[in-house]
């Protein structure tokens, strides 16, 4: 399974072949605090239940001819969104440490800069 850092996701945004970022958190939490650009399909709770339903119905909503990048709370149901996609053919990727790790490393927090240093590590 293949995951972005927040570092280099913020620096894909910023070019011109961006990824589609695909926010799967509750729209409560998304309205919340969001990663500018991106796009909410609020199947966060159906995912960690294992129904992928409501997830899979809204496939069409996402762009095939670009990179997605699958976005939640710690990155955890990400994945399993990113697992589903990949599967589909789409080229899905899983954001690192989710908004808790976008955050961190927006903030430069300890405990990003701690993370950071054991992804670099291992």
């Amino acid at each position: 399974m293949s995951s972005i850092r927040p570092a280099a996701l913020a620096d894909r945004l910023e070019t011109d072949s961006k990824p589609f970022v695909l926010d799967i958190r509750p729209e409560a939490s998304y309205g919340t605090g969001a990663i500018e650009q991106s796009h909410n399909i609020p199947v966060y709770n159906d995912l960690r239940s294992g129904d992928e339903t409501a997830f899979r119905s809204r496939l069409d909503e996402l762009p095939t001819e670009k990179d997605v990048v699958v976005v939640c709370k710690m990155g955890i149901v990400a994945k399993r969104a990113t697992k589903i996609l990949q599967d589909e053919g789409y080229d899905a990727t899983t954001l690192a440490g989710g908004m808790h790790g976008w955050n961190g490393y927006q903030n430069n927090s300890l405990s990003y800069k701690l993370r950071s240093l054991w992804w670099r590590v291992f």
